[in-house]
C-alpha cells in the first residue's frame, strides 16, 4: 500500500538566515572540513531543500528589520532576532535568493564569502560569487532610490476646505487604517458606520463628488484613496442597477480593497519614485495580505476579501496575484475601474495628476483587455469627461467651473464662469449650445489646475 506523503511544515525564513549566520561564523572559527561545519551545513541544506521541493526559488528579503519570504510578509515577531539580522545587514546582505538545484558546496561557499569576502571590491557580488562557483545563490543589498531631487513634493492629504461629510469619512477611515497598521483588529461595526456615511451623506453631496472626481493636487495615501475608490465604485454600481444590499456590499469591499497596504512598509508605499523589482513584489503582495486579513474578520460581507484579492486582476485573467485564467467577480471588476481612475487623477511624486478626460481615455484603451468594456462605459456615463467641480477652459478662452453635466452629451457640460481673480461666478454658459448651422458655439478644451486657495466647494455653493 502506498503511504501518503508527509506534509511539509511552512518554512521559517528566519531559520535560514540564522543558519547562514551560524555557518559563516563557524567557517571562521574551524578549519575546512571540520565536523561542526559539516553538521551546520547539512541542517541548512535540509531546510532549504524542503522549500525548494515545493517551489523553484526561495526569496528572503529583510527591509528595516521586517522579514519577507517570496514577497510576502513573514508574520512572526522578529525582535528577538534583531542582532542576527543587523549582522547580515552590516555585511551588505539584505536579500538571499536560492534557486532549485543548489548544491551544499554552494551554500558553504556563500558562508565562507560572507566571512572572508572583500566587500570593498568594485566587482559585483554576482561576479565574486561566480568566481567561487556559486551560481544558484544570489545576495543583494537594498539601496534606497532617492528621486526627490526631481520629484515635486505634493501634500499627503486634501488641502483647503472640504465637504464636511467627506472630511468626516476621511478622518474615520484614516483612524481605522492606522489602527490596523498598528496591529489592531479591524472593527466591522466601524466599517458599517463608514459605509452608511458614504452612501447616505457623501454620495448625495455634489461638492464632495466634485472633489473626488476632479484632479487632486495631493498624493493621497491609502486611506484617502480608499474612500475615493469607494465613492467611484458607488457611481458605477448605480449605473449597473445595484439594489441597496448589493450597493452596501460594493462600497464596503471598495473601501477595504487596499487594506493589505497596511502590512507594507510605509516608506515603500510613499516612495518618491518608481519601484524597483523587489519593492514591486512587496507592493503586489498587498492583494494577498489584504484578503488574508479580511477573511479572518467576522461581520464583514462575504465578497470583501475576494475584491481585495482580485482588484488588480484583468478580465482576461491577467494581473496579480496569479490565479490562473479565472475571471474576477463583477464587484472586483468595478473596483478595478474605480481604482485605476482614482490613481491616475491623483498626484504622485514622480508624475503630475492626469486630467479626468485623459483618464477616461486611458480607461477606454484598457477596456476589453484589462477592464470590462461595459463597466468602463457605465463609469464614463456616470461621471462624464468633465466632472462637476472641474476647472476648465473653453474654445472661447473662458475659464469656469463645471456645475452641470449633460448625460446625453458628456463632452459639453454647463460651466459657471469665473473672473480673473477667481472671486466668484460671473455668469454661466451651456457648452452644448449650437449655432444656426448646427455647430457647437464652444468646446471645452482642457482641464486646468485650480490656483492655490481656490475653494471649489464655496464656488459651487455660490454658483447654485
Amino acid at each position: 500500500m502506498t503511504r501518503p506523503a508527509a506534509s511539509v511544515p511552512p518554512l521559517d525564513p528566519l531559520a535560514v538566515l540564522k543558519a547562514f549566520a551560524s555557518l559563516r561564523r563557524l567557517t571562521g572559527a574551524y578549519p575546512a572540513g571540520h565536523p561542526t561545519i559539516a553538521q551546520k551545513l547539512n541542517e541548512l541544506d535540509d531546510t532549504v531543500g524542503s522549500h525548494l521541493r515545493l517551489a523553484p526559488e526561495l526569496r528572503i528579503d529583510v527591509i528595516h528589520g521586517t522579514v519577507y519570504m517570496d514577497g510576502v510578509l513573514f508574520s512572526r515577531d522578529t525582535q528577538a532576532h534583531g542582532p542576527m539580522l543587523r549582522e547580515l545587514s552590516d555585511l551588505g546582505v539584505d536579500s538571499i535568493y536560492i534557486r532549485e538545484g543548489v548544491r551544499p558546496e554552494e551554500l558553504l561557499a556563500v558562508a565562507e564569502f560572507l566571512w572572508r569576502g572583500d566587500r570593498s571590491s568594485t566587482t559585483s557580488l554576482a561576479a565574486q560569487l561566480a568566481a567561487r562557483h556559486v551560481h544558484r545563490v544570489s545576495l543583494g543589498r537594498l539601496v534606497p532610490l532617492d528621486t526627490r531631487w526631481r520629484a515635486q513634493r505634493w501634500p499627503d492629504a486634501p488641502t483647503g476646505p472640504l465637504d464636511p461629510d467627506y472630511a468626516e469619512s476621511l478622518a474615520k477611515t484614516q483612524e481605522t487604517f492606522e489602527h490596523v497598521a498598528a496591529g489592531r483588529r479591524l472593527d466591522p461595526v466601524t466599517v458599517r458606520d463608514l459605509v452608511r456615511l458614504l452612501i447616505c451623506k457623501v454620495a448625495r453631496s455634489h461638492a464632495a463628488l466634485g472633489q473626488i472626481l476632479a484632479v487632486k493636487q495631493y498624493e493621497n495615501l491609502t486611506y484617502c484613496h480608499s474612500v475615493n475608490v469607494a465613492m467611484l465604485s458607488l457611481l458605477i454600481g448605480r449605473q449597473a442597477g445595484f439594489d441597496e444590499s448589493a450597493m452596501s456590499a460594493l462600497v464596503e469591499a471598495a473601501l477595504l480593497h487596499d487594506i493589505g497596504k497596511t502590512r507594507i512598509p510605509l516608506d515603500i508605499v510613499k516612495k518618491p519614485g518608481a519601484l524597483d523589482r523587489q519593492e514591486r513584489r512587496l507592493i503586489e503582495a498587498h492583494a494577498v495580505l489584504g484578503a488574508g486579513l479580511l477573511v479572518q474578520i467576522d461581520g464583514l460581507r462575504p465578497l470583501t476579501p475576494t475584491v481585495a484579492l482580485e482588484h488588480h486582476r484583468g478580465v482576461r485573467g491577467t494581473g496579480y496575484p496569479d490565479l490562473g485564467d479565472a475571471v474576477p467577480h463583477l464587484m472586483s471588476q468595478i473596483v478595478s475601474v474605480a481604482d485605476i481612475y482614482e490613481a491616475m487623477t491623483g498626484a504622485r511624486s514622480y508624475q503630475n495628476p492626469t486630467p479626468p478626460e485623459h483618464a477616461c481615455l486611458v480607461l477606454a484603451r484598457l477596456a476589453g483587455e484589462k477592464l470590462s468594456t461595459a463597466l468602463v462605459k457605465a463609469f464614463v456615463n456616470a461621471i462624464t469627461f468633465f466632472p462637476i467641480g472641474s476647472l476648465v477652459r473653453t474654445s472661447s478662452e473662458e475659464v469656469g467651473v463645471v456645475v452641470e453635466t449633460n448625460p446625453s452629451n458628456p463632452l459639453h457640460p454647463v460651466v459657471a464662469l469665473v473672473d480673473g481673480r477667481f472671486c466668484g461666478p460671473v455668469g454661466r454658459v451651456d457648452t452644448s449650445t449650437r449655432d444656426s448651422s448646427g455647430a457647437y458655439c464652444r468646446h471645452v478644451l482642457e482641464t486646468l489646475t485650480p490656483p492655490e486657495g481656490f475653494d471649489v466647494r464655496a464656488f459651487l455653493a455660490s454658483a447654485a
